[in-house]
């Protein structure tokens, strides 16, 4: 077996772990979560990670990798008036949407009929305020956030796949030399599970739980199923949507957020760099899964190491994580010009943060713009 089969795995499981790690603790913390709550959200993602990885790709011979919703995370993070518990209560409604899709074909395909451009822009609009409160946190503390901004910038010329994990490993050491870090974990906390009740509350699942399934199926599995076709495989789409919603439902009550197809990281595994022979490149996925199962038993104290960084620092790392995904939201959001206005409202709304009913600016937003692009249509007739 290549080397480059074992290294492309480990850095994938890097990358999307450390890239976004940070955006998982803020997601955890506004819903009021634990920090063992936290920990146990991190530790039932890893395993999720782990499990559907190795087991698609033993199953299809196919280098299937999975990950996390990164805009699913940004989502729940700026969403208001939840709580631990009605946040796995979406993330169990959302998980189900999935498994529902895999088995209604109808249900798939309606999903890939609403407008792309529409789903894009309600991601560009959750994206927006994470990467805009990078620059407040630069106005609040220049010495310790614009160094970092500098550094991703030329990081980023150099390996876009390192950026983040370069800002993480560099920004955590400045916040030591500069003594803004707090109170540190102690030795190494073994892995430890929390139980979460769900709880169903309404406002929750029109507002959380459809916009993170909508946004999980168009920025992260739709993308990782081309990404896929790009490399030259047949993905088994019903197969991946049913295996991680299962896989969402189980680590749901752990307080774990979705499980999905993953999209960026994916590339890195799925290329000739990984192995000439696309029929041996599979195996990446058992490596990846060994590197998630290393991963789990240290998240515990990787999340308590996040939670003693100054807030602003903690706001950088998920502000410039999130670039990538806007840039890509907002190229697809504008690529159609006769799509472009309801687009954009769909993106106002959804950045404004406005909260209707107790229901969050993501489903407005994406109701904003299906009615703008519906008053159009009926308009041309």
């Amino acid at each position: 077996m290549r080397s480059s089969v074992v290294t492309s795995a480990v850095v994938a499981a890097l990358v999307g772990f450390g890239g976004t790690l940070a955006l998982i603790v803020a997601a955890a913390q506004a819903v009021g979560a634990t920090p063992a709550q936290t920990a146990s959200g991190v530790i039932g993602l890893c395993l999720s990670m782990a499990a559907t990885s190795a087991w698609l790709g033993w199953n299809h011979r196919i280098p299937i990798i999975t990950a996390w919703s990164t805009p699913g995370a940004a989502l729940v993070a700026g969403s208001h008036g939840l709580t631990a518990q009605t946040a796995v209560g979406a993330f169990l409604v959302a998980g189900a949407l999935i498994l529902v899709t895999a088995a209604v074909r109808p249900l798939g395909a309606l999903v890939q009929r609403l407008p792309v451009a529409i789903a894009a822009a309600m991601l560009a609009g959750v994206l927006f305020r994470f990467c805009t409160s990078v620059f407040t946190a630069a106005e609040a503390d220049p010495l310790l956030v614009l160094p970092l901004i500098v550094i991703f910038l030329v990081a980023r010329r150099i390996n876009p796949f390192g950026a983040v994990l370069a800002v993480l490993v560099i920004g955590i050491s400045l916040a030591f030399m500069l003594g803004r870090v707090g109170p540190l974990p102690g030795p190494l906390q073994m892995p430890a599970i929390t139980i979460v009740l769900p709880s169903f509350e309404m406002q929750a699942l029109i507002g959380v739980a459809v916009p993170l399934y909508i946004v999980t199926m168009a920025s992260q599995n739709l993308p990782g199923f081309a990404v896929l076709q790009a490399a030259g495989y047949t993905p088994p789409t019903q197969s991946i949507l049913a295996v991680t919603g299962i896989a969402s439902l189980i680590t749901a009550p752990l307080g774990s957020l979705t499980s999905n197809l993953a999209a960026i990281t994916a590339s890195i595994c799925t290329g000739p760099d990984t192995h000439p022979d696309p029929a041996r490149r599979w195996p990446a996925t058992s490596f990846y899964a060994l590197s998630y199962l290393v991963l789990a038993i240290g998240g515990a104290s990787l999340v308590a190491l996040i939670g003693a960084l100054p807030a602003g620092l903690v706001a950088t790392f998920a502000g410039l994580a999130l670039l990538g995904p806007l840039v890509g939201a907002l190229g697809t959001a504008m690529g159609d010009t006769a799509m472009r206005f309801p687009a954009v409202l769909t993106l106002a709304v959804t950045a404004s943060g406005v909260s209707l009913l107790g229901i969050g600016s993501a489903f407005w937003g994406l109701m904003a713009g299906l009615a703008a692009l519906g008053i159009e249509h009926a308009g041309r007739r």
